[in-house]
């Protein structure tokens, strides 16, 4: 199962990388394009409107599944064991209805844009929309998941705040590079 996790999250993160340097290259050249020839591509806009939203809806359950989504846990952090946990299935379960609210929301609009075409690019309109079943499923998927490991007890009370602080980010990221770095004499 961690195989699967690995390859799923290191094909999102791929395919963030790619989106942002397709539209990277889409915006600068048709830039350089309009001032230098005074000429374009007329569907790069639209093409760097599409690719932007794949980024960003994926880039939302990435940074689901690595706890980068912003929180407050003032409150979550002073409660004893219970109370997280209370708190961490409550939260999930809001977490939950918003993701199948949001499922249903795109699927309804994946199917209305199913007849509509882009018109610079002739992309179907439904390729636009199902960016949000993606993301629902996807986050919806990581929820239930991090909601198992609460119920089951395999959640440690750093899981149950579900909030990373910045400063532990940057703190693993210098203990990261210090255990990766070759040690001189």
């Amino acid at each position: 199962m961690k195989a699967i996790e690995k390859v799923v999250m290191h094909t999102m993160n791929t395919i963030i990388v790619v989106c942002l340097a397709l539209m990277a290259i889409m915006v600068f050249s048709n830039v350089i394009l309009r001032f230098v020839f005074n000429s374009g591509f007329t569907m790069t806009e639209e093409l760097a409107r599409f690719v932007f939203l794949w980024l960003i809806f994926i880039g939302s359950v990435v940074a689901m599944k690595e706890g980068a989504h912003l929180g407050v846990d003032s409150l979550v952090s002073r409660l004893p064991r219970a109370g997280k946990i209370f708190c961490a299935v409550a939260s999930n379960a809001i977490i939950l209805w918003l993701c199948y609210l949001f499922f249903v929301g795109s699927w309804v609009q994946t199917v209305v844009g199913m007849g509509t075409k882009m018109p610079a690019s002739g992309i179907p309109m439904s390729f636009h929309y199902g960016t949000g079943l993606v993301m629902s499923v996807g986050v919806g998927i990581i929820v239930l998941g991090n909601t198992w490991r609460v119920i089951t007890g395999k959640a440690s009370d750093a899981d149950l705040i579900q909030v990373k602080e910045s400063e532990d980010s940057v703190e693993e990221a210098h203990c990261d590079a210090d255990t990766s770095a070759p040690k001189g004499k």
